[in-house]
């Protein structure tokens, strides 16, 4: 059976650690508690003590109770402190020693601090759930004015004077902030939505702020005449963040009750070893307490719930409260094991298939020198090998994050019911690699069959152009909201001085080269130049390789290699294990690591500091200059880039995790503060 402190480590929100009961605090205590007894002690532990010493305290408390009507509350309270003064002095008398009883104290002192707290922190979020709930209900009344006013005024026009203006709406990012993990921003107001003094002003932002003022806060303005299509658009944007923000709210109120019970949960665990420890049935009393304690007596977030559910019924899924349930509570898709089956499939056909390609490939000569085969059919083949790798590793990612209890979706924005789990992304990557290298034979086979190179030299392109029609397929098939997302990232990543980019964004950029430039105009944060300097030199020093090629007798560009490449990969080692990767730190509990681990093995991070550190020298074989064939030559290219992606995968595995560590420590630093002040 897992330990609940395992358990609870597994299913806590990350983000709100601070705020949950200290379980594992309390576990000490009751260790010292048990500590404090002798060893004698144990041997008498089932010896008879008559009456318990709590019998008159309970009658006392109940003919108080009985008497006087005082509220339950109060004498739970006051049976509570007896009880603990009472275990005091009992194990003090059977430890013949006050260290015991000093111990119990301080046990329910540590016990009613961290019950104030997780009370202080429900009562926190359920006001702040409370009011959002309040501001998007009026929200949404005032859109549903403005829709029945655009409704009255299209109806009163005839069909002949209304015609629709064919402006294309600008993009909308979801105006519904994700929820952060504290449960605040569900909704961006317009002023958080205008740029901070000093940032120059977005035009999407400017556009989306001016679009939900003019929404939420002119209901009633006249409307000029042709403008019915704009204006219905803007409602249309304003609906769709409205049901977003929604949504988002319901999330919020979920976590907060799995909040709550998972305290619950541990309260009791933690009494019910005090019992085991003290031979005495303190639980049952202080339960009491913690059953009528705020955080479970209050019904706000379940009759909020309940409004959300409704209002989502009526308004956004035609009072279908199934329907609407679907886009409140997605249905999380379990591993399936049909996915692991075609996984092993098509990983069983890719390994056949290449065996028999290489085979034939070596019998037909394709690799010799009098063929053109390794500088036109190769490199095109081989594109689609690196972008296969880059799926694996992007798999491997997936599920070392999920392994590391790191929210990934959450990083990136992703709808959960939609996101990409590391088993699809292993069977894209192999049937991928399956239907490359099923046209790589069939290519072969053709060819040595009599077909001349200009017919079969066909393949690869509509193997390209296949492709490309799957990834731009509307039709709801492989992938479609994966494939989707893909292409926005990819466009935004384009037309980059137009759009403000987001994490998924330059996270995929990053793979390609950077948008460090964007990310300063945004952010308005010189640290972003800094790190476009180590994307700078390291093009400097690509391209002295390159130069460097052509004129192998060129002690100069020799000199400019090295110079150039030394310091590329100084910056690029010194970016990736501070900056990236927060590592490094001569202060650090943890030798040159950091304060906090996410990985418990310490060694895992060593291990990647030397394996990130081989694969930035790679570029030494450039200068190594070894002299080998052509087939050998572009074999070694192919290796070394294959090494280049397999870099980028394990660097994206810990940047990552330094985002999640980030956040963890701001939200931790929020509710501290919070606390505090409470």
């Amino acid at each position: 059976m897992v330990k609940f402190s395992k358990e609870l480590e597994a299913q806590l929100i990350p983000e709100w650690k601070e705020a949950f009961v200290n379980y594992w605090q309390l576990k000490k205590h009751v260790k010292k508690i048990k500590l404090a007894q002798k060893p004698k002690q144990v041997q008498n532990a089932n010896v008879d003590f008559g009456l318990s010493i709590f019998d008159p305290v309970r009658a006392v408390v109940s003919r108080i109770s009985d008497h006087f009507r005082i509220p339950a509350f109060y004498c739970d309270r006051f049976a509570l402190y007896a009880m603990y003064f009472a275990v005091s002095f009992k194990l003090s008398v059977m430890a013949n020693k006050v260290k015991g009883a000093v111990f119990v104290k301080q046990f329910f002192e540590s016990l009613d601090e961290e019950l104030n707290k997780v009370n202080q922190f429900y009562k926190t979020r359920e006001a702040e759930f409370l009011e959002r709930g309040e501001q998007l209900n009026k929200q949404l009344q005032t859109l549903n004015e403005r829709k029945q006013i655009l409704s009255d005024r299209r109806r009163k026009k005839s069909p002949t004077e209304y015609c629709e203006s064919p402006i294309e709406t600008p993009r909308k990012e979801d105006a519904s902030a994700t929820v952060e993990k504290n449960g605040v921003n569900f909704v961006v107001s317009p002023k958080e939505s205008k740029t901070k003094k000093g940032n120059p002003t977005r035009a999407i932002s400017t556009v989306t702020s001016m679009l939900w003022e003019d929404v939420l806060k002119n209901p009633k303005k006249e409307l000029s005449p042709g403008s019915d299509f704009i204006n219905r658009k803007k409602n249309q944007c304003a609906e769709k963040m409205i049901r977003g923000a929604f949504v988002e709210l319901y999330r919020g109120l979920g976590l907060l009750k799995t909040y709550s019970s998972l305290n619950m949960v541990a309260f009791t665990k933690i009494l019910k070893k005090f019992d085991k420890v003290s031979n005495e049935q303190a639980s049952a009393i202080y339960l009491q307490v913690v059953k009528r304690s705020y955080f479970l007596s209050s019904d706000k977030v379940v009759r909020l719930m309940d409004e959300v559910e409704s209002l989502f019924a009526k308004h956004f899924a035609n009072n279908d409260r199934k329907k609407a349930m679907k886009f409140l509570k997605p249905h999380q898709h379990k591993d399936s094991h049909m996915l692991t089956f075609f996984v092993g499939l098509f990983t069983g056909c890719f390994v056949t298939l290449f065996s028999v390609y290489g085979i034939l490939a070596h019998l037909c000569g394709m690799f010799s020198p009098t063929t053109s085969y390794m500088e036109t059919i190769y490199p095109v083949f081989s594109m689609f090998a690196l972008l296969s790798l880059h799926l694996f590793m992007y798999g491997c990612n997936l599920f070392l994050w999920k392994s590391s209890r790191i929210n990934y979706n959450f990083i990136f924005e992703f709808q959960p019911s939609t996101a990409l789990k590391y088993r699809d992304a292993f069977l894209i990557c192999t049937s991928l690699m399956t239907a490359v290298v099923a046209a790589m034979v069939i290519h072969l086979v053709l060819l040595s069959n009599g077909f001349s190179p200009q017919q079969v030299d066909a393949i690869p392109g509509i193997l390209l152009l296949m492709f490309i029609t799957l990834l731009i397929c509307p039709l709801n098939v492989f992938y479609r909201p994966t494939r989707f997302c893909f292409l926005r990232v990819m466009r935004n990543i384009v037309f980059s001085p137009f759009y403000k980019v987001l994490m998924v964004d330059f996270f995929m950029a990053d793979q390609l080269t950077s948008q460090c430039a964007r990310r300063w105009y945004d952010e308005s944060d010189t640290i972003h130049l800094a790190n476009m300097g180590k994307y700078v030199s390291a093009m400097v020093a690509a391209g002295a390789r390159l130069t460097y090629a052509q004129q192998t007798e060129s002690k100069l560009w020799m000199a400019i290699v090295l110079v150039t490449s030394l310091v590329a990969t100084m910056y690029q080692l010194y970016w990736d294990f501070v900056k990236d990767w927060g590592l490094l730190n001569p202060k650090s509990k943890n030798p040159w690591l950091r304060d906090d681990l996410i990985v418990k093995n310490k060694s895992i991070y060593y291990v990647s500091i030397a394996f990130n550190f081989v694969l930035r020298v790679a570029w030494v074989e450039t200068v190594m200059r070894f002299k080998i064939g052509q087939f050998e030559s572009r074999l070694l290219e192919f290796f070394l880039a294959s090494l280049e992606v397999i870099r980028r995968g394990h660097w994206n595995f810990y940047r990552i995790l330094d985002v999640a560590q980030q956040r963890k420590d701001q939200a931790e630093l929020r509710i501290r503060s919070h606390l505090r002040s409470s």
